[in-house]
């Protein structure tokens, strides 16, 4: 029975890792595609062509203001996934060093940063992200600062927790009976421990973000026309949903491949670095 399962799980492995695998593949594929052979502005209008169907010269078709749907798609890439890349790095490099300080202090500068903390996760991320977005104004600059002070909570509570654990093992009590300094043991010996959990979160939380980004962009509060950005295109494409449904479908789509992406990524980071599965729910 236990082989069974065993070989079970195997192959649900190699189908994840499989899928992660050529999914990046195509997305590299689709970048060099975009920079290599689409010629089009993305936010050149074009009123004789619009809403033009598939063509060797427009293979996704045109939208209501002529532009090319599939260089807009490729290149709205570089937008809502680079701006959701751009907001969890900013977001780690806060909490991570904020999270070994106050699991390895301890005192006033941990009680002052979980009450910090504690503060943010009294309401859910998205409803703070909303409400941050309203109050700085609608802009994408904005919106990115709104989920930086939203997320780098988590990585200073995740952390933290984990510091807490392995500042008691003997490693560390040897490392202070050497002589080393607070700051070459948290850097040393106690961040190789953490960063596995990071990378764990981090790429459960880049799917997060980018529906985030995507979702707000479509309400108005996010990026603003003409960028090519998905949730921006799905807004732009709604009222021609009856006659045109492929123009709000194709980013669409493109969001729910790469937040498909970002969760397989985070499954093989979990198995990789042997992470809890309580990390990242």
């Amino acid at each position: 029975m236990e082989v069974a399962l065993t070989k079970k799980s195997t192959n649900k492995k190699r189908w994840i890792y499989a899928a992660l695998l050529s999914m990046a593949v195509l997305l590299i594929a689709a970048a060099a595609y975009a920079f290599l052979v689409l010629k089009h502005d993305p936010s050149l209008v074009n009123l004789t062509g619009r809403l033009l169907p598939m063509s060797l010269e427009h293979p996704l078709g045109t939208d209501h203001l002529g532009r090319d749907v599939l260089t807009r798609l490729l290149l709205g890439a570089q937008l809502t996934v680079g701006y959701s890349v751009l907001s969890l790095l900013i977001a780690v490099v806060i909490g991570l060093p904020f999270g070994l300080l106050a699991g390895f202090k301890g005192g006033m500068v941990d009680r002052i940063l979980m009450r910090i903390a504690d503060a943010f996760l009294s309401f859910p991320d998205t409803i703070v992200a909303i409400v941050l977005s309203g109050l700085l104004g609608a802009g994408i600059e904005n919106l990115l600062l709104a989920i930086v002070l939203v997320k780098w909570v988590s990585y200073t509570r995740l952390v933290r927790s984990t510091v807490l654990t392995e500042r008691q093992k003997d490693y560390v009590t040897i490392a202070k009976i050497n002589g080393l300094g607070s700051g070459r043991i948290m850097i040393k010996h106690l961040f190789p421990h953490v960063i596995g959990n990071v990378l764990v979160l981090a790429s459960l939380d880049l799917g997060k973000i980018i529906l985030v980004i995507s979702s707000l962009s479509y309400i108005g509060l996010g990026a603003q026309p003409p960028a090519p950005e998905w949730g921006a295109m799905l807004n732009d494409a709604r009222p021609f949903f009856q006659s045109n449904p492929a123009l709000m479908i194709y980013p669409g789509l493109a969001i729910v491949w790469v937040v498909l992406l970002s969760n397989l990524l985070g499954d093989y980071l979990r198995d990789r670095f042997d992470v809890k599965k309580e990390v990242g729910r």
